[in-house]
């Protein structure tokens, strides 16, 4: 069996795999980076250790006998969909949702407007980025989204170098967020406080920030009456509390806004200002301008509003759903019939929804449909090894992975830094076995 995509959706896949196949069953799983965990790795902040740790529960699961890491191994450049269907009996694609949506307002694509997901990348070291990719040498900056990525992107800006030391950030990121001119955050939700999508936990650490004072505007913080659910209730009441504090005159000020929606990026050659319009709710509950008009000054706006998954060559999606069409995790042709073999788990199968570990029970359905579709499988099939062999394909095995993780430990003892320190760029994680390998 072939997976594609070694985040937690692509490794829940293989051990659901090792666990529901009937007799030993050999899973691969591949991916376009060097690097196992994906989102885990690139996605979740870096001073969110307890988080981060659930990559020891996947590792687990890359060890297991029978699973294989490929890495280096990209859809489309090394292998075809095709490719993978003739060397296995299934294929399952677990990629996960990996661009920002945009707000499609006038000046979005001006230098300066970014998208989190870079901007998560970046501090988190993806070899995609490079570390000079951002200079925070503006005073202001916006970040827009009121949900869990919009307040690690806002804790992130808002600590200090000192305080990220202790974590695996690289080290060209942590100088660069050293000499940061930022003085000023701005972080913008279109909805009230009561339609916030953060979890509590993760917004009274930004009421924690050392640095950072949080101010709330006090008719921003003011929600209707109702009976809402308990964490609802909890957001509210930390941001009503925030309401009322006096600002100490701390380094940073986070400004963090309700009703109000962005109309346009105003600027040049850069972004210069943000352009918002105070909101309501309808009659339907639908979100509607009020006419009334403010404009930030700003140098970056942070664009925060959700996340989507993008084609993967000659593998069926739906543009306007943003996933890949499926039934049970069975991908479906245009005709809406399952095509054999292929199957598809995590946000690439149901969009950008719940946490990380709800790709667990995701996986496990999927894996349900295959094996009540292919009980057996066939042991005259050509090799993916032999394949990527032929074509000169440079492929990443665990091993190499392990001596990645062993650098990345050497350079945090060597910097006095935690645990560990990513390593920046692709050239430097191969430099730290003697060449990629064929499997």
């Amino acid at each position: 069996m072939a997976v594609v995509g070694s985040g937690p959706a692509g490794i829940y896949t293989a051990e659901a795999l090792t666990k529901q196949a009937f007799g030993p069953v050999e899973i691969d799983v591949i991916d376009r980076l060097p690097t196992p965990y994906g989102l885990v790795r690139y996605g979740v902040a870096p001073d969110h250790t307890s988080i981060k740790s659930i990559a020891n529960y996947l590792k687990r699961v890359l060890e297991t006998p029978g699973v294989r890491f490929l890495g280096g191994v990209e859809l489309g450049t090394d292998v075809s969909a095709a490719d993978l269907l003739t060397c296995y009996d299934a294929v399952v694609y677990c990629t996960g949702a990996m661009v920002d949506r945009k707000l499609g307002i006038p000046g979005e694509d001006l230098p300066g407007s970014v998208a989190a997901t870079d901007f998560v990348n970046w501090y988190c070291g993806h070899p995609d980025m490079s570390p000079e990719a951002f200079s925070l040498d503006v005073p202001a900056v916006a970040v827009i989204g009121v949900g869990n990525v919009a307040v690690d992107v806002v804790r992130i800006v808002a600590k200090t170098a000192p305080e990220l030391r202790e974590t695996d950030v690289p080290e060209p990121v942590l100088q660069i967020l050293d000499k940061s001119e930022v003085r000023e955050i701005h972080m913008i939700g279109r909805r009230g406080p009561e339609h916030a999508k953060f979890t509590t936990k993760e917004l009274r650490e930004l009421g924690d920030l050392p640095g950072a004072d949080v101010v709330v505007p006090a008719d921003e913080a003011v929600v209707p009456e109702g009976d809402y659910p308990r964490q609802i209730k909890n957001n509210v009441t930390v941001i009503q509390e925030w309401a009322e504090r006096v600002p100490e005159g701390r380094p940073r000020r986070l400004n963090v806004r309700f009703w109000l929606r962005p109309v346009e990026i105003i600027g040049t050659d850069r972004v210069e200002a943000l352009r918002l319009e105070r909101t309501h709710l309808d009659e339907t509950g639908s979100v509607v301008g009020t006419g009334e008009y403010e404009t930030l000054p700003v140098g970056m706006v942070l664009r925060s509003v959700g996340y989507q998954s993008v084609p993967l060559p000659d593998v069926p999606f739906d543009n306007r759903a943003k996933v890949v069409p499926n039934r049970a995790g069975r991908v479906l042709d245009e005709t809406g019939q399952p095509i054999p073999g292929t199957y598809v788990a995590g946000w690439l199968k149901r969009g950008p929804t719940g946490v990380i570990g709800t790709n667990k029970s995701d996986a496990a359905e999927t894996v349900r449909s295959l094996v009540a579709d292919i009980p057996g499988g066939d042991p005259g099939k050509p090799r993916l090894d032999d394949l990527l062999k032929q074509r000169g394909t440079a492929v990443v095995v665990y091993e190499n992975w392990l001596a990645i993780e062993a650098a990345e430990a050497a350079l945090a003892r060597s910097l006095a830094r935690g645990e560990r320190v990513k390593l920046v760029g692709r050239e430097a994680m191969y430099a730290t076995f003697t060449k990629p390998a064929h499997p």
